[in-house]
């Protein structure tokens, strides 16, 4: 393939996501400020370069993976943003950001020449290294057929319309629901073990019947159970997104009653245990609030 590709952001997400873009014989040239990421981009066989410009002066589709709306909005716009190289025709953006920030960018960047898509992803850290993510998209259907190639990459694409913000709008109804799953499992899991409840057989249970979800499948089982802690997604971006929901539901000016609540649980997660911790330590606010340790009887 001889296709070259520009990415922004090698974090968690970004280094698996132009790993697999890479193993697939495509030509990335990267750009993050943390140097260790870079060397490890660099590893996986990727070319890296000193500035945003630089990027945007030699690839014409750019690829972003980044951690927060402003940093979306700096990286594009900013005094040494994207928007001022000189062949950069394209951004396709993989983050979380809402879609009024994406209408937003898409607007300011037609005025240098650049067409912005919105194409946020879910499937956590460990969809994004066995490129099992889904893959949201808006904007034109012409482009998305020209990357859909790329797309698969990193796991399932879908169309979600030509209107610049949609996929946003699709991402943060997916996370609430996840957000709202971890909520809800941990209340459930901690009041099992307040009766007296082993909570894995409690899982077990859940997972037999309907109470099933993301949260009981993998989180519970991975790293609530073990304590470990480390299912590899913040607290803070889970804030975030729960956030970005509430935002988008006022824009909108539909009422979500049980997002607002969903809303305070992470809130005060976020507030209480930590925003750089990860996003299932949302059980330890539930334990303190209880008074108990979500722990199988025979550990």
């Amino acid at each position: 393939m001889s296709a070259v590709f520009g990415f922004v952001g090698l974090g968690a997400m970004g280094i698996p996501m132009s790993g697999r873009l890479l193993d697939a014989g495509y030509d990335i040239v990267g750009f993050d400020l943390n140097k260790d990421r870079v060397k490890e981009f660099e590893k996986r066989g990727g070319r890296s370069v000193a500035s945003l410009k630089a990027l945007a002066d030699e690839t014409e589709t750019i690829f972003l993976s980044l951690p927060m709306p402003e940093i979306v909005e700096s990286v594009t716009l900013g005094e040494s943003g994207l928007c001022h190289g000189k062949k950069v025709k394209s951004i396709i953006d993989l983050s979380t950001t809402g879609s009024v920030m994406a209408e937003s960018v898409h607007k300011q960047l037609l005025a240098h020449g650049i067409t912005f898509y919105d194409s946020p992803i879910s499937g956590g850290v460990g969809g994004a290294i066995k490129g099992t993510l889904a893959v949201m998209y808006s904007g034109s259907r012409d482009k998305f057929e020209e990357l859909k190639a790329a797309l698969s990459v990193f796991g399932n694409p879908f169309y979600i319309g030509e209107k610049p913000g949609q996929a946003q709008t699709m991402k943060l109804a997916n996370n609430l629901l996840s957000a709202a799953a971890m909520s809800a499992t941990s209340e459930a899991i901690g009041m099992g073990v307040k009766a007296g409840l082993d909570p894995k057989i409690m899982i077990d249970v859940i997972n037999a019947g309907t109470g099933m979800s993301t949260a009981s499948r993998d989180k519970f089982p991975k790293s609530v159970l073990p304590r470990t802690f480390d299912y590899g997604f913040a607290t803070g971006l889970m804030f975030k997104d729960v956030r970005l929901c509430m935002e988008e539901s006022r824009h909108l000016g539909v009422d979500m009653p049980v997002a607002s609540s969903v809303y305070d649980s992470w809130k005060k997660t976020n507030d209480t245990i930590g925003a750089e911790k990860d996003f299932t330590t949302i059980v330890q606010m539930v334990e303190q609030s209880m008074g108990i340790l979500i722990k199988p009887r025979d550990e």
